[in-house]
């Protein structure tokens, strides 16, 4: 035991005129900002969870057009009736 005490003071020698070479005028956020932050942290991650497990429950079907022409039944919907041809067209125009 006389070891570990020796060890002990040693330590004690060198850590003490470490200690007294921070600036005592300076604020740091010490052990309560970091509970805090990780407080925040934590509660950040159980609501990225917790939004992700309901975003995965959501059963979404979008609303037919309104505007569209009712299509008939076992046909594929129509394509639009041009493909990008118009905004070519305007910029010959322009």
């Amino acid at each position: 035991m006389s070891d570990m005490s020796a060890s002990a003071s040693l330590a004690m020698t060198h850590l003490v005129p470490l200690a007294k070479e921070i600036d005592e005028d300076k604020v740091t956020p010490g052990v309560l900002g970091f509970i805090v932050f990780a407080a925040l942290a934590v509660g950040v991650w159980l609501l990225m969870k917790s939004m992700n497990r309901h975003m995965g429950r959501v059963n979404f079907k979008e609303a037919p057009d309104p505007a569209a022409p009712p299509a008939a039944e076992g046909t594929a919907p129509a394509a639009p009736a041009s493909s990008g041809s118009a905004s070519a067209e305007g910029r010959e125009k322009k």
